[in-house]
Formats: structure tokens, C-alpha cells, sequence
């Protein structure tokens, strides 16, 4: 099998290499989506290198910072063994054609179109920043930040009975938000008093706005990744008196009051199932056919507006 695949050779710039095709189950990729926050750090050279063995991506080839193949959200069809024949997503990075084993391949559900299924890392990401926050029924929820994974969190969120959810971002995401169920606000008229608050946006702003959002001992919930950047917060304010907490997420560790009942894999089964919401396509904010990928993967994560970017091969 002859593979080629999207390299980060320097930063910002890319090039489509030959590439190890793998062993198992051979695949045929139909779309990858572009996770924009931490491909803009790879594709940057941003990865600090105390966290270089925790930031490598499943099946990831080469070593940061360059060259390196990278990517998490592969879907494409098995075209031998079991599943001949049958989409399924992998935990690959951008590449045409692959093999895997087949344990690290999981077949979509039915109802859910290959072309949204690009979603479901970030989904999972989504779901265990979720579980991290626990917010619950009836709660008031802020989401900072309105990129992909934010909305992907606030779209969960807003699924809880009666709870109150409202987006909020720099950007006007109102018509995304309320697409959701969810309210919006720009950061300058977020409402306070909030039960659980969730932060996505990789600022530093953003998450002292959360703080200041937070009613008396809730939790803000800090799903960002900052890579090698310092972060100062004003923790002479309410963050004491307030009794306010902050927890971290990261979708490389399951929760521990449910690692004893959920795997890696039941919970990535899980994020491909709550993709079956057509409402979800909008997050789809743009698309690029796989050979023309170098010339537009460092526009792509520069714009602001990137939600997912799909690649098709």
C-alpha cells in the first residue's frame, strides 16, 4: 500500500510525504477534519517539550517539533477483513490510505453521514470536558469560547433538562448558539452567577472572565490548551471569599469516578453516537481537497472563523 500523507516540516509550512502505511485492516480515507487549537500549535512548533510524549497523537509519525505527521480524526472505509465495506473513524492523522488494527477502528452508527463523523474527537473531547465540569439539570452554564469544541460542549450541555446555557465569544456566534438551544453573549455582557463555567477559548482574558462569571462555589472547568504560554489570574479577587474552584480536562485521562466502568473506546462509541444531530453540520466551516492541503492548512488554522475544516480525499 502506497500512502501519502500531510507533514509538518517547519513552522507554518507542510508538505504531502510518503508515509507508513501501517499493518492491519486497510483503510481508505473518504475525509479528516482539521482540529484547529492544536494543530495551530504543532503546525507552530509550540509544543513544550516537557509535553511532547503526552501530545503525541495515536498512530503519529515522527517527533516534535518537525517533521512530524499529525492529526486525530480519520474517516474512511475498511476495504478488507470484518468490516469490508463499512465506514469507520480512526484516530489517525491526515493520510490517504492506512492500516490499522482492527480494534482501533469503530464503525459509524447507523444515521450518522461520513462527512459529520470528522466531529467525533472533538465530541469526545466535548463530552469528557462535560463530565469534568459537572454541571447537571437546571444549572446555568457558561462556555467561553465559541470555537468547535466550546460549541460542541455548549450543544451537550444544552441537552441537560432545563438548563440555562449561554455561549460566549469575541466573535458573533448568536444564530450557532441558539442553533444549540443555548443563549449567546459577547465577553463585555456575560451574566454572572453562573453554576458550572466552562473555558475554551486559550486566552488568558477568557479565563479571568470565567472566574468573574463563577457564582459562590462553582467550578470553572479549563479545557484550553496553552501550550508554552504563561498565564497570569487574578486570584486576589473573589476566588477565595467566592470559594471558587478550578479543575483541568483533558480528554487523554478519563474522569476517575467513572474510569472504572468507561474505556477509551466506549466513550469514543459514545461521541460518534451524539453526532447523529444534523444540527451539528454547521460546524462544518469549510472543506479542501486533500492535494491542495499545503497551500491552505496555514490559512486555515490562522483564521478565527475555523471551526472544523474538512479535508476530502
Amino acid at each position: 500500500m502506497t500512502a501519502r500523507a500531510l507533514w509538518c516540516i517547519s513552522p507554518d509550512r507542510t508538505e504531502l510525504r510518503p508515509a507508513s502505511a501501517g499493518e492491519g485492516v486497510a483503510v481508505r480515507a473518504l475525509f479528516s477534519g482539521i482540529s484547529r487549537g492544536t494543530e495551530r500549535l504543532v503546525l507552530a512548533g509550540r509544543v513544550p517539550s516537557g509535553e511532547q510524549a503526552r501530545m503525541r497523537a495515536p498512530f503519529q509519525e515522527g517527533d516534535f517539533p518537525f517533521p512530524v505527521k499529525y492529526g486525530y480524526a480519520s474517516v474512511g472505509i475498511a476495504t478488507e477483513g470484518g468490516l469490508a465495506g463499512r465506514p469507520v473513524f480512526a484516530l489517525f492523522p491526515h493520510q490517504d490510505t492506512y492500516r490499522l488494527p482492527e480494534d482501533a477502528l469503530i464503525p459509524l452508527p447507523d444515521g450518522l453521514p461520513p462527512e459529520r463523523a470528522v466531529l467525533a474527537a472533538n465530541m469526545e473531547t466535548a463530552l469528557n470536558i462535560l463530565w469534568d465540569s459537572g454541571a447537571g439539570p437546571g444549572d446555568r452554564i457558561a462556555i467561553l469560547g465559541g470555537g468547535l469544541v466550546g460549541m460542541l460542549a455548549a450543544s451537550l450541555a444544552a441537552r441537560l433538562p432545563g438548563a440555562e446555557v449561554v455561549v460566549i465569544d469575541l466573535q458573533d456566534r448568536a444564530a450557532l448558539a441558539r442553533s444549540f438551544g443555548c443563549g449567546f453573549a459577547h465577553p463585555d455582557d456575560a451574566p454572572g452567577g453562573q453554576d458550572a463555567v466552562i473555558h475554551t477559548s486559550a486566552s488568558q482574558a477568557g479565563l479571568a472572565l470565567a472566574l468573574s462569571l463563577a457564582g459562590p462555589q462553582a467550578t470553572i472547568t479549563e479545557a484550553s490548551w496553552h501550550g508554552e504560554g504563561a498565564v497570569a489570574l487574578p486570584l486576589g479577587a473573589a476566588f477565595h471569599s467566592q470559594r471558587l474552584r478550578i479543575v483541568s480536562s483533558q480528554v487523554g485521562a478519563i474522569p476517575p469516578d467513572r474510569a472504572p466502568r468507561w474505556t477509551y473506546r466506549r466513550r469514543l462509541a459514545k461521541a460518534l453516537d451524539l453526532l447523529r444531530d444534523e444540527r451539528l453540520d454547521a460546524l462544518i466551516s469549510g472543506e479542501t481537497a486533500f492535494a491542495d492541503l499545503p497551500n491552505a492548512y496555514a490559512a486555515i488554522l490562522s483564521d478565527p472563523a475555523t471551526l472544523c475544516h474538512r479535508i476530502r480525499y
